[in-house]
């Protein structure tokens, strides 16, 4: 492909809302990743914002604890009560982090603060976006240490690992700027904005590609914060299954 689309810069957001139980965890996955890609593309700048919103518990403390000596990170403070306009704000903070090279050559990757991405993580959708990609879909697996072993398994059976899969995660996704800024960004939902902007980004006929190569751990927790979130979909499984198989009140 013509050189003038390859990747010279990356951007990663991670919105967080109460997670002091994660977080941190999540950012020593992304400092694996980034440090990785610095590996392997030493030209190759990498930033990651981290957008607390509305963080009445210890995630700024915890965050701060981890990022405060490494410039590849920004942490912001926002009230926009919404995981769209967080991470809309934290993709327009990366870019403006970035070299202007161009939105062409800038890629943005997203996570979620419950969630633990692999070392490969940013340099696979690289590697994809070098050859024709404009956005990447991943793949997610609820963390099977934090859920019940039925709902888990009812999960591996409606969603199985494979390339070319057919789901969209905000907490696996990466998009090439220009292809994000000309689809409007994401929406400001509390649910769903990857969806849409996943709906967007087809409608103007950029190049999709869906892969299991980079799949992230996520937090199986079936406690919904937004009401039709990850978690709440988990809670759904549990609910649809037979009541002999149904989880105990201690494990659900």
């Amino acid at each position: 492909m013509p050189g003038g689309r390859d990747i010279k810069s990356v951007g990663v957001v991670m919105p967080a809302h109460n997670e002091e139980q994660h977080i941190g965890k999540a950012l020593l996955a992304l400092k694996t990743a980034a440090d990785e890609l610095e590996r392997q593309h030493r030209a190759m700048e990498a930033k990651i914002v981290v957008v607390l919103d509305n963080c009445s518990d210890r995630s700024a403390e915890i965050t701060a604890a981890h990022v405060s000596n490494d410039a590849r990170f920004r942490v912001v403070n926002v009230k926009l009560r919404s995981t769209g306009a967080s991470r809309d704000f934290g993709f327009r903070t990366a870019l403006e982090c970035l070299p202007a090279n161009g939105p062409e050559g800038i890629w943005l990757a997203t996570t979620d603060a419950d969630s633990t991405v692999p070392q490969h993580w940013l340099t696979r959708q690289v590697e994809l976006a070098n050859a024709g990609a404009d956005a990447v879909l991943g793949s997610v697996e609820p963390d099977p240490e934090d859920m019940d072993p039925v709902i888990h398994r009812r999960w591996l059976e409606l969603h199985p690992f494979r390339e070319d899969h057919t789901h969209i995660y905000g907490a696996n996704l990466g998009i090439r700027a220009s292809a994000y800024l000309t689809a409007g960004g994401f929406p400001a939902l509390r649910a769903h904005e990857d969806r849409v902007l996943v709906e967007r980004l087809r409608r103007h006929g950029f190049a999709v590609t869906a892969t299991d190569t980079i799949r992230v751990l996520t937090s199986g927790r079936t406690h919904a914060r937004a009401p039709e979130g990850f978690a709440a979909y988990l809670r759904s499984l549990a609910a649809e299954l037979p009541p002999a198989e149904l989880p105990t009140a201690a494990n659900s």
